[in-house]
Protein backbone atom coordinates (compact mmCIF):
# COMPACT_ATOMS: atom_id res chain seq x y z
CA UNK A 1 0.00 0.00 0.00
CA UNK A 2 1.18 3.23 -0.62
CA UNK A 3 1.68 5.96 2.60
CA UNK A 4 2.45 8.66 1.38
CA UNK A 5 0.78 11.53 -0.90
CA UNK A 6 2.00 14.21 -2.22
CA UNK A 7 -0.44 17.50 -1.74
CA UNK A 8 0.43 20.71 -5.08
CA UNK A 9 -0.26 23.82 -3.76
CA UNK A 10 2.42 26.12 -5.50
CA UNK A 11 0.20 27.26 -7.68
CA UNK A 12 -0.27 31.02 -8.01
CA UNK A 13 -4.16 30.72 -7.48
CA UNK A 14 -4.85 33.02 -10.19
CA UNK A 15 -8.46 32.41 -10.11
CA UNK A 16 -9.00 32.44 -6.59
CA UNK A 17 -7.02 36.21 -6.73
CA UNK A 18 -10.33 37.15 -9.22
CA UNK A 19 -12.68 39.53 -7.83
CA UNK A 20 -16.19 38.04 -7.39
CA UNK A 21 -18.97 40.95 -6.23
CA UNK A 22 -21.37 38.01 -5.55
CA UNK A 23 -19.40 35.89 -3.23
CA UNK A 24 -20.03 36.56 0.53
CA UNK A 25 -16.47 36.12 2.28
CA UNK A 26 -15.86 36.83 5.73
CA UNK A 27 -12.43 39.04 6.43
CA UNK A 28 -10.14 36.16 6.96
CA UNK A 29 -11.53 34.57 4.10
CA UNK A 30 -11.27 37.13 1.59
CA UNK A 31 -7.44 38.01 3.14
CA UNK A 32 -6.92 33.90 2.13
CA UNK A 33 -8.03 34.66 -1.67
CA UNK A 34 -6.57 37.90 -1.98
CA UNK A 35 -3.35 35.70 -1.05
CA UNK A 36 -3.96 32.95 -3.68
CA UNK A 37 -3.32 30.21 -1.41
CA UNK A 38 -5.89 28.12 -1.97
CA UNK A 39 -5.23 25.47 0.98
CA UNK A 40 -5.39 28.23 3.76
CA UNK A 41 -8.46 28.96 3.42
CA UNK A 42 -10.23 29.44 6.58
CA UNK A 43 -13.42 26.99 6.90
CA UNK A 44 -13.54 26.90 10.40
CA UNK A 45 -10.12 25.23 9.60
CA UNK A 46 -7.71 25.57 6.81
CA UNK A 47 -9.09 23.83 3.71
CA UNK A 48 -6.15 21.89 4.12
CA UNK A 49 -6.64 20.48 7.24
CA UNK A 50 -9.80 19.23 5.95
CA UNK A 51 -7.57 17.37 2.99
CA UNK A 52 -4.76 15.88 5.09
CA UNK A 53 -7.59 14.56 7.81
CA UNK A 54 -9.09 12.71 4.61
CA UNK A 55 -5.68 11.25 3.51
CA UNK A 56 -4.81 10.47 7.48
CA UNK A 57 -8.24 8.68 7.44
CA UNK A 58 -7.41 6.53 4.59
CA UNK A 59 -3.85 5.35 5.94
CA UNK A 60 -1.86 7.83 4.82
CA UNK A 61 1.07 8.86 7.13
CA UNK A 62 3.27 10.92 5.34
CA UNK A 63 2.40 13.99 3.93
CA UNK A 64 4.59 16.21 1.46
CA UNK A 65 3.71 19.99 0.90
CA UNK A 66 4.89 21.35 -2.83
CA UNK A 67 4.96 24.90 -1.71
CA UNK A 68 7.03 28.15 -2.88
CA UNK A 69 9.83 29.67 -1.31
CA UNK A 70 7.47 32.50 -0.58
CA UNK A 71 4.94 30.16 1.30
CA UNK A 72 6.53 30.51 5.03
CA UNK A 73 3.05 31.03 6.26
CA UNK A 74 1.81 27.75 5.85
CA UNK A 75 5.19 25.85 6.91
CA UNK A 76 4.65 28.15 9.99
CA UNK A 77 0.95 26.89 10.26
CA UNK A 78 2.18 23.06 9.82
CA UNK A 79 5.12 23.21 11.90
CA UNK A 80 4.70 25.57 14.82
CA UNK A 81 1.02 26.56 14.93
CA UNK A 82 -1.28 23.45 14.28
CA UNK A 83 1.30 20.24 13.54
CA UNK A 84 -0.68 17.53 12.53
CA UNK A 85 -1.22 14.53 14.70
CA UNK A 86 -1.82 11.58 12.44
CA UNK A 87 0.59 12.50 9.21
CA UNK A 88 3.72 13.27 9.20
CA UNK A 89 4.38 16.42 7.02
CA UNK A 90 7.57 17.55 4.88
CA UNK A 91 7.58 20.47 2.47
CA UNK A 92 9.38 20.27 -1.20
CA UNK A 93 9.90 23.47 -2.27
CA UNK A 94 9.45 24.12 -6.24
CA UNK A 95 11.32 27.36 -7.20
CA UNK A 96 8.86 28.58 -9.51
CA UNK A 97 5.04 27.52 -10.59
CA UNK A 98 6.02 25.58 -13.50
CA UNK A 99 3.35 22.82 -13.91
CA UNK A 100 1.97 20.01 -12.21
CA UNK A 101 4.73 17.48 -13.63
CA UNK A 102 7.43 19.89 -11.85
CA UNK A 103 6.27 20.02 -8.56
CA UNK A 104 5.74 15.74 -8.97
CA UNK A 105 10.01 16.24 -9.45
CA UNK A 106 10.48 18.11 -7.00
CA UNK A 107 8.64 16.02 -4.33
CA UNK A 108 10.04 12.90 -6.36
CA UNK A 109 13.80 14.88 -4.77
CA UNK A 110 12.57 14.78 -1.01
CA UNK A 111 10.93 11.10 -1.67
CA UNK A 112 12.95 9.07 -3.08
CA UNK A 113 12.46 5.99 -5.49
CA UNK A 114 8.51 4.96 -3.52
CA UNK A 115 5.71 5.82 -4.87
CA UNK A 116 3.17 8.03 -3.61
CA UNK A 117 -0.29 9.44 -4.34
CA UNK A 118 -0.18 12.85 -5.82
CA UNK A 119 -3.32 15.30 -6.09
CA UNK A 120 -4.64 19.27 -5.37
CA UNK A 121 -4.21 21.52 -2.88
CA UNK A 122 -7.87 23.23 -4.02
CA UNK A 123 -9.69 19.61 -4.19
CA UNK A 124 -11.35 17.89 -1.28
CA UNK A 125 -12.15 14.21 -2.28
CA UNK A 126 -13.54 11.38 -1.05
CA UNK A 127 -11.67 9.12 1.30
CA UNK A 128 -12.79 6.20 -0.60
CA UNK A 129 -10.94 7.82 -3.69
CA UNK A 130 -7.39 7.99 -1.45
CA UNK A 131 -7.90 4.38 -0.17
CA UNK A 132 -8.71 2.57 -3.45
CA UNK A 133 -5.86 4.33 -5.22
CA UNK A 134 -3.50 3.68 -2.57
CA UNK A 135 -4.18 -0.12 -2.05
CA UNK A 136 -1.18 -1.41 -4.71
CA UNK A 137 2.13 0.60 -4.94
CA UNK A 138 1.56 0.86 -8.85
CA UNK A 139 0.59 3.71 -10.94
CA UNK A 140 -3.00 5.09 -11.17
CA UNK A 141 -5.32 7.81 -11.12
CA UNK A 142 -8.77 7.69 -10.03
CA UNK A 143 -11.42 8.16 -13.11
CA UNK A 144 -14.81 10.00 -11.74
CA UNK A 145 -17.35 9.94 -13.18
CA UNK A 146 -18.42 13.07 -14.94
CA UNK A 147 -22.80 12.87 -14.34
CA UNK A 148 -21.67 12.45 -10.22
CA UNK A 149 -19.62 15.50 -10.12
CA UNK A 150 -21.96 17.46 -10.97
CA UNK A 151 -25.27 16.04 -9.59
CA UNK A 152 -23.50 15.32 -5.76
CA UNK A 153 -20.93 17.59 -5.79
CA UNK A 154 -20.32 21.20 -6.18
CA UNK A 155 -18.94 21.39 -10.17
CA UNK A 156 -21.66 22.56 -12.25
CA UNK A 157 -21.98 21.38 -16.04
CA UNK A 158 -19.94 24.21 -17.76
CA UNK A 159 -17.01 23.79 -15.64
CA UNK A 160 -16.26 19.83 -15.85
CA UNK A 161 -16.27 20.55 -19.50
CA UNK A 162 -12.79 21.90 -19.09
CA UNK A 163 -11.82 19.00 -17.08
CA UNK A 164 -9.70 15.78 -18.85
CA UNK A 165 -11.42 12.97 -20.42
CA UNK A 166 -9.72 9.73 -19.90
CA UNK A 167 -9.84 6.66 -21.82
CA UNK A 168 -10.13 3.98 -19.57
CA UNK A 169 -10.48 0.60 -21.83
CA UNK A 170 -12.36 -2.96 -20.42
CA UNK A 171 -8.71 -4.05 -19.05
CA UNK A 172 -9.50 -1.14 -16.39
CA UNK A 173 -6.23 0.40 -17.13
CA UNK A 174 -5.78 4.46 -18.86
CA UNK A 175 -5.41 4.05 -22.50
CA UNK A 176 -5.16 8.03 -23.10
CA UNK A 177 -5.77 11.15 -21.69
CA UNK A 178 -7.57 13.62 -24.18
CA UNK A 179 -6.69 16.69 -22.00
CA UNK A 180 -9.15 19.64 -23.52
CA UNK A 181 -11.40 17.72 -25.37
CA UNK A 182 -13.12 20.77 -26.74
CA UNK A 183 -15.07 20.04 -29.51
CA UNK A 184 -13.45 16.89 -30.45
CA UNK A 185 -15.71 14.79 -27.93
CA UNK A 186 -19.28 14.81 -27.40
CA UNK A 187 -18.79 15.39 -23.86
CA UNK A 188 -22.65 14.11 -23.20
CA UNK A 189 -21.40 10.59 -24.53
CA UNK A 190 -20.26 7.79 -22.88
CA UNK A 191 -17.20 7.94 -24.54
CA UNK A 192 -16.24 11.18 -22.34
CA UNK A 193 -17.89 9.69 -18.90
CA UNK A 194 -14.60 9.42 -17.25
CA UNK A 195 -12.62 12.60 -16.08
CA UNK A 196 -9.64 13.32 -14.18
CA UNK A 197 -9.73 15.40 -10.65
CA UNK A 198 -5.81 15.57 -10.64
CA UNK A 199 -5.57 12.29 -8.06
CA UNK A 200 -2.74 10.07 -9.68
CA UNK A 201 -0.60 7.29 -7.87
CA UNK A 202 2.90 7.70 -9.02
CA UNK A 203 5.34 5.43 -9.50
CA UNK A 204 9.30 6.14 -10.33
CA UNK A 205 8.81 5.47 -13.91
CA UNK A 206 6.02 8.20 -13.84
CA UNK A 207 8.70 10.63 -12.34
CA UNK A 208 10.72 9.79 -14.97
CA UNK A 209 8.25 10.78 -17.83
CA UNK A 210 7.51 13.84 -15.33
CA UNK A 211 11.34 14.85 -16.22
CA UNK A 212 11.19 14.07 -19.56
CA UNK A 213 8.17 15.58 -20.94
CA UNK A 214 8.37 19.06 -22.72
CA UNK A 215 6.97 22.08 -22.10
CA UNK A 216 3.03 21.99 -22.95
CA UNK A 217 1.54 24.90 -25.08
CA UNK A 218 0.77 26.70 -21.93
CA UNK A 219 4.69 26.78 -21.29
CA UNK A 220 4.56 24.53 -18.44
CA UNK A 221 5.31 20.47 -17.57
CA UNK A 222 2.01 18.54 -16.89
CA UNK A 223 1.24 15.63 -15.53
CA UNK A 224 -1.26 14.76 -17.41
CA UNK A 225 0.94 14.99 -20.25
CA UNK A 226 3.55 13.27 -18.83
CA UNK A 227 1.45 10.20 -17.69
CA UNK A 228 -0.22 9.94 -21.36
CA UNK A 229 3.40 10.07 -22.87
CA UNK A 230 4.44 7.15 -19.81
CA UNK A 231 1.26 4.89 -21.42
CA UNK A 232 2.54 5.14 -24.79
CA UNK A 233 5.43 3.95 -23.95
CA UNK A 234 3.89 1.15 -22.10
CA UNK A 235 3.95 2.19 -18.70
CA UNK A 236 0.97 0.38 -17.16
CA UNK A 237 -1.30 2.82 -15.22
CA UNK A 238 -4.41 1.72 -13.13
CA UNK A 239 -7.64 3.71 -13.66
CA UNK A 240 -9.67 3.23 -10.64
CA UNK A 241 -13.56 3.88 -11.94
CA UNK A 242 -15.72 5.83 -9.27
CA UNK A 243 -18.80 6.85 -8.65
CA UNK A 244 -18.38 10.15 -5.95
CA UNK A 245 -18.39 13.69 -6.01
CA UNK A 246 -15.09 16.17 -4.94
CA UNK A 247 -15.53 19.89 -3.57
CA UNK A 248 -13.71 21.88 -6.28
CA UNK A 249 -12.11 25.69 -4.13
CA UNK A 250 -10.60 27.06 -7.41
CA UNK A 251 -13.06 30.25 -6.83
CA UNK A 252 -14.21 32.97 -4.48
CA UNK A 253 -17.47 31.72 -5.49
CA UNK A 254 -17.30 28.52 -4.15
CA UNK A 255 -15.99 28.55 -0.78
CA UNK A 256 -19.63 29.18 0.34
CA UNK A 257 -20.83 25.93 -1.02
CA UNK A 258 -17.38 23.91 0.09
CA UNK A 259 -17.92 25.49 3.27
CA UNK A 260 -21.51 24.03 3.88
CA UNK A 261 -20.82 20.64 2.82
CA UNK A 262 -17.87 20.17 5.15
CA UNK A 263 -19.45 21.87 8.34
CA UNK A 264 -20.18 18.62 9.89
CA UNK A 265 -16.66 17.12 9.87
CA UNK A 266 -14.46 18.02 12.19
CA UNK A 267 -10.64 17.67 10.48
CA UNK A 268 -7.95 15.38 12.45
CA UNK A 269 -4.61 16.17 10.33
Amino acid sequence: MIRTAVIMARGLGSRMRRADATATLSASQSAAAESGVKGMIPIRRPFLEYVISALADAGITDVVLVIGPEHDGMRRYFVEEAPPVRTRIRFAVQPEPIGTANAVTSAADVIGAEPFLVLNADNYYPVEAFRLLAAEATAGVVAFDRDVLVSAGNIDAERVRAFAVLEVGDDGYLHGIVEKPGDTLDLGSEAARWVGMNLWAVTPAIVNACRQVPRSVRGEYELPEAVAMAVRDGVPVRAVRLAAPVLDLSRRGDIASVAARLQDIEPRP
